[in-house]
């Protein structure tokens, strides 16, 4: 392990530009859950567990329509966690790493944002909670989620009217999240810095790719990391489950992402 984490660092230190791709186990070790399967998503949740509801299940955006007290029960309890959750030292330890570094992820939370990540670094390929759009698609408006507040109940889970409104129709309002099987969500706040990413990524030559907890159940962090790091092979795999890279290229780091990420800015610091 000592020598894929210098291994590591070495690559870090004479890159032209780190990638930073991450997953839903970037923010375990700031105390938020990771959801993974049903019995995690049930141990953060007991409500759901009584009900046998599942993430799945409970990301669709269909509960808007058919049962809102439901829907805001849910994504305002996570609201009100991303807001009172403080990012883990890794998040200013990946910033300070490079002069020219880029976020990739599929993270809602805007953990890294909190962290002192400028708004135009960050890819949020699954969009953001902290913005709100109209769930009967009024409009293409996207506005904060600043100000709003959800009252739930926490032993069912069930949010309490007034529930979050659109400012055009009054209407009900919905996270602008891309949910399971969601035909409504307003891409176009995310698609911009999507595109810029891109763009900035494919002017970097020796680019290395920093994949931090990105399971295989929803693989859209993990093909993105892949495709970057495609031309290099220059990818650190970081997941204590899920670490093995493909072929053999890259370098497997099968520890928690803190952990991880400390062991190699040691490592760069005495290069630095």
């Amino acid at each position: 392990m000592t020598a894929e984490i210098d291994r590591a660092a070495e690559w870090i230190g004479g890159a032209d530009a780190v990638l930073v791709c991450a997953g839903a186990g970037m923010g375990v070790d700031s105390g938020l859950p990771d959801y993974r399967g049903d019995e995690g998503f049930w141990r953060a949740y007991p409500p759901y567990a009584r009900l046998g509801l599942s993430f799945a299940e409970l990301a669709d955006p269909g509960h808007f329509g058919a049962d809102p007290e439901l829907a805001w029960g849910f994504f305002g309890h996570r609201l009100d966690l991303y807001r009172n959750t403080v990012p883990h030292r890794g998040f200013g330890l990946l910033r300070g790493w490079h002069a020219s570094t880029r976020v990739f992820t599929s993270n809602v939370d805007g953990q890294f944002q909190r962290a002192g990540w400028p708004e135009d670094h960050v890819g949020e390929v699954h969009g953001s909670i902290h913005h709100l759009q109209c769930f009967t698609g009024c409009s293409d408006r996207i506005w904060s989620a600043d100000g709003i507040e959800v009252q739930v109940d926490p032993d069912t889970m069930r949010a309490h009217p007034p529930l979050p409104a659109c400012p055009d129709c009054g209407g009900l309002a919905r996270p602008n999240i891309l949910m399971f099987d969601d035909f409504g969500w307003l891409p176009h706040r995310s698609d911009g810095p999507l595109e810029a990413l891109t763009a900035w990524r494919r002017k970097h030559r020796d680019l290395v790719v920093v994949e931090l907890g990105a399971g295989q159940a929803v693989p859209t962090v993990r093909r993105y990391a892949e495709l970057a790091s495609a031309a290099t092979g220059k990818l650190i795999r970081i997941n204590p489950r899920e670490a093995e890279v493909r072929h053999g290229r890259g370098i497997s780091l099968p520890l928690p992402s803190l952990e991880a990420l400390s062991l190699i800015d040691s490592a760069l610091t005495p290069a630095r």
